[in-house]
Parts: structure tokens; C-alpha cells; sequence
């Protein structure tokens, strides 16, 4: 690839290029050129229905909120972020969503799949909780005993000297990890954190918190457009992925490469995903809300291809595997079956929204497709695994390093 076109490069860091890049592979797809999947729309009405089932049952009156990392500090019934917030005593709207961000950014950072056998003891319900959820209450415990912080007497917040620091043993300590109690990626979700603190300051940031003042800025008190909110997270943390692909010395970040797609462009072959920053810019809207900012264009940000939605296809015969056998290995993430899959995903998530707002006679403005994810495929996903195996682990088993999934 031309090193001379940096614009052009520049495009696959917008939602609008995974999206129409998505919709591309699900073309080949459907067109029967694709080496590991085929795809069966047809199963697409029973998807779509069995995804209604679940945002019925999960919200009866559709009150559905983001898709966002807010949802996963509600557990055994307590919203902890809530309880957090309202012992802080926040001096203002600023503060409040400058630690929300702290927060938000460490968290969704920290939630690549944790594996099945992890589990987190939580010390007020005595649960023990896996997966998404946690995580998200390991790190939240972390981060409300200043585990991000480097000053003691402001715990509640994250900065880049405590992160630049932060080593596999204590992010293993605040995880409760153990030989019987083993995370998926560890070592490369510490380096992960360590690099946030690197690209903090190569941005001039002491803290994730500051872009929050910097989205307040841009929005001038009134509006601010989801990608934009993208664009920024892009920016500020694209450089902290490990080994990936960079041109014309721009980090592409979730983008991995697939022989088939856009022949004829100069970005040819190259597939963007950017599924951690896209969860991370669903989870970034809330507190710009809750300071009294408007966000909108939400719908430009996409679906996420993760192995939950994925999984959904696949355990609803939306997509099928060419090759069975392929069930039983394991797979790399930048491998082409996992290209295949995640944007297939991407793309079918679109669908999915469509047939879902159209039964419920719901606008895009009124269930925008982080609302159809969080009701929802998500959910739905989740619920299909469980009933399919064992433990309800997803259908392909991906090797992780803890940066995508």
C-alpha cells in the first residue's frame, strides 16, 4: 500500500468504512465466495424473532438503554458505578465526568473475553461473577480503591503515571487471579495499560478524564456527533494496540486483512472492525448526557463483533461454517476465518436491527442499533450459547491475547 495516500488510510478509521466494508464480505457471502462461511438469510426472520423474545423478556416496556460498559456494573441488583457516584460527592458536573471516564476507558480496555474458567468473588453479594460483568466489577473495585491512581489522596481517578506502571501481578491481584482461577491475557491486558499511560502523554493528557473536557469543548455546550466521540478515541488511543498494522504512520488499530475485499481501492484488501473503540465510544455517550450533552448520530457507530452477536448467527444458522471441523480448532483473531466472521457480523447486525424496529414499528431514532445490541443480540447471544452448551461458551474458540475479544 501506497504510504503517500494517508487520507485514503485515514478512512478506515471511520465507522462508515467498517460498515460498508461489513456489508461488502456479507455480498461475497451471500454470493457463495467466501472460503469459510456460507451464509443462509432466510434463518434471518427466526434470528430476528428469537432476539425480540429476549428484549421482551429483558424489557417488557422497551425502556432499553445503550448497549454500554454502564449496564455491567449492575450486579446482583446494586448499580455499583450509582452507589460510587453518589458517595463521591463529586464537586461538580466536570469531575463527576472526568472520573466516569477514568472508569469507562480502564474498563472496556479490561473486558476482552476473560475465558470461561475466570471468576471474581464480589465481597457484597458473595457472588462469584464471570465474563463481562466480572470484569467490569473487578476493575470498578480497582478503580474505586485508587488501584489507577498515583495520588492518594484522589483515588477516584486514572492517570498516566500509575498506568505506566502498572504491572501483570497487581492487575492479577485486583483480579483475583489464581492457578485455579485463571484470565485470559493477562500479561496483555497490563501492557495494554501501560501503553494508555504512554499515549496519554504523547497527547498531552495526565488522564482519560481529560478527553471528556476536551468532547464538552468540541460540543460547545449543546451537540456532538458519536463519530466524532470515535474519531477522538481513534486518535488518542489507536497507538496502544500491540503489532498491528500501520501506514504512512498511522495505526489502523481492529483492522486485519482479507484478500478479497475492496480489489480496486488503495486500501485493498484491509478490514476495519475497531470493535473495542466503538464500545468504548457507546460507553463514552452516557456521561456527555448526563452533563446536559446532546449526542447524536448514534447510528453512524456499528454493531460489534464480538463473539456474543457472532455466535448468534452461528448458533442460529444465519452462517455456517464450510468446513464442520473448523468448530473444534482454534481459531487466531487475525486469521481469515475470524475476518470473515466479524464482519459478516457487522453487517448481519444491521439486518437484524432492521427486521427488529420494523415488527416493533420503532424509527432508527427511536431504537438505534446500540439499543437493538444491549435489548438485544447481545443478550440474545448470550442466551442461545447457553442453551447450546455447556457453561455457554461461543461456538469458535479464539486465541486472545486480551485486546479484541
Amino acid at each position: 500500500m501506497p504510504d503517500s495516500n494517508p487520507e485514503a488510510i485515514r478512512q478506515l478509521l471511520k465507522p462508515a468504512t467498517v460498515r460498508e466494508r461489513a456489508h461488502e464480505m456479507l455480498r461475497l457471502g451471500l454470493e457463495g465466495r467466501l472460503a469459510h462461511f456460507s451464509v443462509h438469510p432466510e434463518r434471518l426472520p427466526a434470528c430476528a424473532a428469537y432476539v425480540l423474545e429476549t428484549i421482551r423478556l429483558n424489557y417488557p416496556a422497551l425502556d432499553i438503554p445503550f448497549h454500554a460498559r454502564w449496564r455491567h456494573f449492575v450486579v446482583a441488583g446494586i448499580d455499583r458505578w450509582k452507589v460510587l457516584d453518589s458517595g463521591a460527592h463529586f464537586a461538580d458536573a466536570g469531575a463527576r465526568g472526568r472520573a466516569a471516564y477514568d472508569l469507562a476507558v480502564v474498563s472496556v480496555l479490561l473486558d476482552a473475553g476473560a475465558g470461561a474458567a475466570w471468576r471474581y468473588r464480589d465481597a457484597v453479594s458473595g457472588q462469584s461473577i464471570g465474563r463481562s460483568e466480572g470484569l467490569a466489577l473487578a476493575s470498578l473495585d480497582m478503580f474505586a480503591a485508587g488501584a489507577f491512581s498515583s495520588d492518594p489522596g484522589e483515588p477516584l481517578r486514572v492517570d498516566a503515571n500509575a498506568l505506566k506502571h502498572l504491572d501483570a501481578a497487581a492487575l492479577a491481584s485486583g483480579f483475583q487471579v489464581a492457578q485455579a482461577n485463571p484470565l485470559v491475557g493477562l500479561e496483555g491486558r497490563a501492557a495494554l495499560l501501560n501503553r494508555l499511560g504512554e499515549e496519554l502523554e504523547r497527547h498531552g493528557l495526565t488522564r482519560p478524564g481529560d478527553l471528556f473536557d476536551r468532547l464538552v469543548e468540541a460540543a460547545e455546550g449543546r451537540s456532538i456527533r458519536a463519530a466524532y466521540i470515535l474519531s477522538q478515541v481513534l486518535e488518542i488511543f489507536g497507538g496502544i494496540w500491540p503489532s498491528r498494522l500501520t501506514y504512512a504512520g498511522i495505526p489502523l488499530g481492529d483492522t486485519w486483512k482479507h484478500p478479497l475485499i475492496a480489489p480496486d481501492v488503495v486500501t485493498r484488501g484491509l478490514v476495519p472492525f475497531h470493535k473495542l473503540s466503538q464500545w468504548l465510544s457507546y460507553s463514552l455517550i452516557e456521561p456527555l448526557q448526563w452533563a446536559g450533552i446532546r449526542v447524536v448520530g448514534v447510528d453512524d457507530l456499528t454493531g460489534l463483533p464480538e463473539y456474543r452477536n457472532g455466535g448468534l448467527f452461528l448458533d442460529l444458522g444465519v452462517l455456517a461454517l464450510k468446513d464442520p471441523a473448523d468448530a473444534a480448532r482454534a481459531h487466531e483473531v487475525g486469521s481469515q476465518l475470524v475476518v470473515e466472521w466479524r464482519a459478516l457480523t457487522v453487517a448481519l447486525l444491521d439486518r437484524i436491527g432492521e427486521l427488529v424496529r420494523a415488527e416493533l414499528g420503532l424509527s432508527a431514532e427511536q431504537l438505534p442499533l446500540a439499543k437493538v445490541l444491549e435489548g438485544g443480540t447481545w443478550a440474545a447471544g448470550r442466551r442461545i450459547a447457553r442453551e447450546k452448551r455447556e457453561g455457554g461458551g461461543p461456538p469458535l474458540t479464539i486465541v486472545s491475547d486480551g485486546t479484541v475479544f
